[in-house]
């Protein structure tokens, strides 16, 4: 018989994350610190949205686009919060989560051959995503002396002819950096003077804990034509089941991005997409809350790694730490299976995220204080012994 597999398929490797929740979830008294979801739930009054709108029997399609409605808050709530303005009606789609909005920005835009270049450690979706699209995905290895930002020198060291996306992946998963403004200006410039274009995932920014908040790339003079903004509802509304985001483009861009959501979609869930109408008009309240949660467990952490004598970066961003481990001579997945054997605490080894994550853990801080202290005190007695104390 034929092979029936795409060998395109075949050779992109699973993600790496995913084995560990696997294992925890088959294992007594565990504690994940490896999930990268709120725990928090969603906010009674979106949830409220949600079931008034299938009392009403709001359950058919809407326009491919997305309710027009929720086009016009998100353009609201972006214009409030990060002083962008996009047209409800060609310049925003509502999307089944941020990941699907990447995945039809990069299938609108690359040609066979062109070029993405990708930040890492960063998250898992954008180099299978840049493959399936037909392009090359060409690694920037950031490095923890920088912050885990991304600078100018490493940016020019990567671009060829060839190039034609750069991944904006501010606020940072696994590593929690963010880009200030005058690191962003100097972005867009090289983004400018290579003619570029820019997949901007900023799911994280309205978990920014540094004084100035987040600040969005397309927001500089000229990058809103050449950038494709990616957010949704997962993360800072606490929404992750709810399986909503969107993209703002070009409407050049996003025509096409459009056509695709068409054929492969449709349209994003009816009932989530009521609620999120009530999460952008509502909840900046909600938000606030849980940013100020996750800032608390964020020094939590921080202050922990440092008396059991883990380097850790400061991360600004998000809802993770990123841990050195180098000094203990194993490699993030051996020291990640045997805390997980030996204490029953699961992390994400960094490697997952990028040949430059190695050496490094990703530990998420959206849980409970109580869990965080309880799985830290754990890792305490592993490392102890990995010093022989």
């Amino acid at each position: 018989m034929r092979n029936p597999l795409s060998e395109k398929i075949v050779t992109i490797p699973p993600s790496g994350i995913r084995k560990f929740f696997d294992i925890v979830s088959e294992m007594k008294d565990a504690i994940s610190l490896g999930v990268g979801e709120p725990d928090f739930d969603t906010p009674w009054h979106i949830r409220e949205e949600g079931i008034y709108s299938l009392e009403k029997g709001r359950t058919f399609y809407t326009g491919n686009a997305g309710l027009r409605e929720l086009r016009v808050e998100i353009h609201n709530y972006l214009k409030r919060r990060y002083e962008m303005a996009y047209d409800p009606d060609d310049e925003i789609l509502v999307t089944v989560g941020g990941s699907e909005a990447i995945d039809i920005a990069l299938r609108a835009m690359l040609d066979p051959g062109d070029e993405v270049l990708v930040p890492q450690p960063s998250f898992v979706s954008y180099v299978p995503c840049t493959v399936l699209a037909g392009g090359a995905a060409v690694p920037i290895c950031l490095e923890e002396k920088d912050q885990f930002r991304l600078t100018p020198e490493k940016l020019r060291e990567k671009i060829t002819p060839k190039s034609k996306i750069l991944v904006m992946p501010f606020p940072n998963n696994p590593t929690g950096a963010i880009m200030a403004r005058p690191e962003l200006e100097a972005i867009a410039e090289i983004v400018k003077e290579h003619d570029l274009f820019v997949l901007s995932d900023e799911i994280y920014s309205e978990l920014t804990y540094g004084p100035n908040g987040h600040v969005s790339i397309a927001s500089l003079p000229g990058m809103k034509e050449r950038t494709v903004l990616i957010n949704g509802f997962s993360k800072a509304f606490a929404m992750t089941g709810w399986r909503l985001g969107y993209a703002c483009a070009p409407p050049l861009i996003l025509k096409q991005m459009l056509k695709i959501h068409q054929f492969a979609i449709m349209c994003a869930p009816t009932t989530s997409q009521y609620a999120a109408i009530d999460a952008m008009k509502n909840s900046d309240g909600d938000v606030g809350y849980m940013r100020e949660s996750y800032d608390q467990r964020r020094r939590y952490l921080l202050h922990a790694f440092q008396e059991m004598g883990l380097e850790c970066f400061e991360p600004l961003g998000a809802f993770y730490a990123f841990p050195s481990i180098k000094r203990f001579g194993m490699t993030s997945d051996q020291f990640a299976n045997e805390l997980l054997k030996e204490e029953k605490v699961a992390v994400v080894p960094g490697g997952a995220f990028g040949d430059s994550g190695e050496g490094y853990l990703r530990v998420s801080y959206a849980y409970s204080l109580k869990s965080l202290k309880e799985a830290l005190g754990r890792i305490q007695r592993f490392v102890n012994r990995l010093d022989g104390k």
